[in-house]
């Protein structure tokens, strides 16, 4: 089947390291297509290309038809995929400050977060139609490793995101589902754990020797595998579970660790920890 990855999201996010990491995965890439222009995008397809890859930022003409566009090409054949890149404002500002470029929709009128408050009233729902990335705390490398890894994987069907955070680097804003485990006893205060991680042996086992985190963990696989179904039958292409405790290291790790283990016999699974290098 022919292939169309579509790129969009808020300018600074990382738009340019993912449409560069898949174009070193193998598609041929198109910068900043204006969204008027995806008719002729199956064209390509047909007459050159397998696999393309696009990016469309909010400056593109007509950017409200684009789903519309979607279904248009997915009526012709063409398995098409969103990555829709997002940021928090923080971190947006300072990528501009430190590259010191100007954002697209900037007047002599606007401050810069205006700029992006209003970019991300533009782009509006366009994350619900594919898979939202929160690059706000990704370095380039983990960002094109992500993209490679969701391109990688077969888009039949739903695919369950886990990823592990800490709390005290912002909540991801591509989470469905945030689960709080800053309750459970933390590795962290044992110095021989410390500078371990929740997918060490050492650490798995003092979490396994506590009730608490056992009841943590049927709890969310409950909740989780309860409301799964749901998700599926209103033909999402991805649910992403967050797990967060404090600094990202050891609880939440475990859990998503457990978690994936636990679900990739029932479904297609991702598995992601964000604060680890």
């Amino acid at each position: 089947m022919k292939q169309l990855i579509i790129v969009t999201g808020l300018s600074g996010s990382g738009k340019s390291i993912a449409l560069r990491a898949l174009e070193d995965s193998g598609y041929y890439c198109i910068d900043n297509l204006p969204a008027t222009m995806l008719d002729t995008i199956a064209e390509h397809l047909h007459a050159n290309h397998q696999r393309i890859a696009i990016s469309i930022d909010s400056r593109s003409a007509a950017i409200e038809t684009l789903p519309a566009h979607i279904e248009q090409l997915r009526a012709q054949n063409i398995d098409v995929q969103v990555l829709f890149l997002e940021s928090n404002v923080e971190t947006l500002v300072k990528r501009f400050s430190e590259t010191r470029r100007k954002h697209p929709l900037s007047e002599s009128s606007t401050t810069l977060a205006e700029s992006i408050a209003l970019e991300r009233d533009l782009l509006g729902g366009l994350g619900s139609l594919g898979h939202v990335i929160d690059t706000s705390y990704l370095s380039a490398n983990t960002l094109r490793g992500w993209v490679k890894e969701v391109v990688s994987i077969e888009h039949t069907g739903l695919t369950l995101l886990f990823t592990s955070f800490g709390f005290k680097h912002g909540i991801p804003l591509d989470a469905d589902f945030v689960f709080d485990v800053r309750c459970l006893p933390n590795p962290h205060y044992d110095p021989a754990l410390r500078d371990l991680t929740g997918r060490d042996e050492k650490v798995q086992e003092f979490l396994k020797d506590h009730a608490a985190v056992s009841e943590m963990m049927q709890d969310i696989r409950a909740y989780v595998g309860k409301w799964l179904p749901c998700f599926i039958q209103d033909n999402r292409s991805y649910l992403t579970v967050a797990v967060g405790c404090t600094g990202g290291q050891h609880r939440s790790v475990y859990l998503v660790e457990m978690l994936s283990l636990y679900f990739k016999d029932k479904q297609k699974v991702l598995t992601r920890h964000r604060e680890l290098k």
